[in-house]
């Protein structure tokens, strides 16, 4: 039974013989056969000795085996390269994280003179502050807000210290809003 050397111009004239009046090489699903075992019964199987039973794939050791000892070489390789990495590690600065702030700087009414506003605002001054641009946006009835951009470092200045030090001002009598956009910066 079988059809031959399919690489042979016969046997790819039997399975073309075969096919002719069916649609499909039967075989019952899910149980493997050899290529010899498929087609007519009154051929001959020149596929050799059939095919082989498949090798179990346990013996094959893809990752490496956790059960080998590890060679005196492999180990002060591995130390070495774990020294290495460590000192190239500990070279590197330490990233600052810093984020910028969007403040809402609105008076208690139309008289508050929105230029000094901004020059108290301003006058705040740390070492991981850094001032941006500022405009005034209209609120209603001639009222107008100042909105205003920094840049602090997280852990040198916080929004508590500038709320503080922004409403502290009274001769400007300012209340804060702040509109806090955290778009880290991660700066060495």
């Amino acid at each position: 039974m079988g059809f031959g050397d399919l690489k042979s111009p016969a046997g790819l004239q039997e399975l073309n013989n075969y096919l002719a009046d069916k649609s499909y090489i039967e075989g019952l699903p899910g149980v493997k056969k050899t290529l010899g075992k498929y087609g007519p019964v009154d051929v001959e199987d020149t596929t050799g000795s059939g095919a082989t039973e498949s090798k179990d794939d346990d013996d094959i050791d893809l990752f490496g085996s956790d059960d080998e000892e590890e060679s005196e070489e492999a180990k002060r390789l591995r130390e070495e390269r774990l020294a290495q990495y460590e000192s190239k590690k500990a070279k590197k600065p330490a990233l600052v994280a810093k984020s910028s702030i969007l403040l809402d700087v609105k008076p208690w009414d139309d008289e508050t003179d929105m230029a000094k506003l901004d020059e108290c605002v301003r006058s705040i001054q740390a070492d991981s502050l850094v001032w941006g641009s500022s405009k005034l946006v209209p609120l209603g009835n001639g009222i107008k807000k100042l909105q205003i951009q920094c840049v602090v470092e997280d852990d040198e200045v916080g929004t508590d210290m500038l709320e503080e030090q922004i409403t502290a001002f009274e001769d400007c009598w300012a209340d804060l809003f702040l509109k806090m956009s955290f778009n880290k910066i991660n700066k060495a």
